[in-house]
Formats: C-alpha cells, structure tokens, sequence
C-alpha cells in the first residue's frame, strides 16, 4: 500500500518560512515525479511545484517561483518544500503527490497518489 505523509505545517507570521516534509512509502519512489499543491479555503485545490524523478527539473507555479523551492531527499523517498517569504495568501492545506511517470507535472489528474494534507497558516 502506497502511502504519502505530510508534515512541517503549522503558524507562522508573514515573511517567515516554512519546510514542508512529504515521507513516502509502499513503493520505489526512486523514479516517480512527485509535486505539491495547495488548496485554500472555499477555493479549488491549484498547482504550486513539482520535481521530476531524479531532482533534476522543477517547474513553479508563478505566484510561489522565487519564494519555494522543491527538492528531495537522497534516498529520493522524501519530497521537501522550502517556503520563504510567506504571506497570507499562502494560507491553505499543502498536498504531497506522486505520479508513475518520471516527468514533471501540474494537473492534478496526472498524478496516481496523494498524501491527506498539512494545514499551513500564515499570519498577517
């Protein structure tokens, strides 16, 4: 059984950061792209990153490029998400997902498994 599970989450003032962690088990994640996105309340869930199978290409969505930064571990089992800058627009539950294919991605549809979310809160 697959499983994703997200953490790093939680309060923290505008201009502060945070580090997402996205642990990643059941399977050989080895060559899978895997991505992030964010759903904010009474809004549907959008892209915010993704990384292909081995790290070396990532693609942002514009209102996170410059302020995230996606990468993953060495063993390539956990998927990580620097957040600077933050305002209160990044406000929103943050989603892990992984997809079989070693390409990035940016729609939902394209990815196989997700993780159940970590509530991220920036305060203003």
């Amino acid at each position: 059984q697959v499983q994703l599970v997200e953490s790093g989450g939680g309060l923290v003032q505008a201009g502060g950061s945070l580090r997402l962690s996205c642990a990643a088990s059941g399977r050989t994640f080895t060559n899978y792209a895997m991505g992030w996105f964010r759903q904010a309340p009474g809004k549907e869930r959008e892209f915010v990153a993704a990384i292909n199978w081995n790290g070396g290409n990532t693609y942002y969505a514009d209102s996170v490029k410059g302020r995230f930064t996606i990468s993953k571990g060495n063993a390539k089992l956990t998927l990580y998400l620097q957040m600077n800058s933050l305002g209160p627009e990044d406000t929103a539950v943050y989603y892990c997902a992984a997809r079989y294919s070693g390409a990035v991605a940016a729609r939902e549809y394209e990815y196989d498994y997700w993780g159940q979310g970590t509530q991220v809160t920036v305060s203003s």
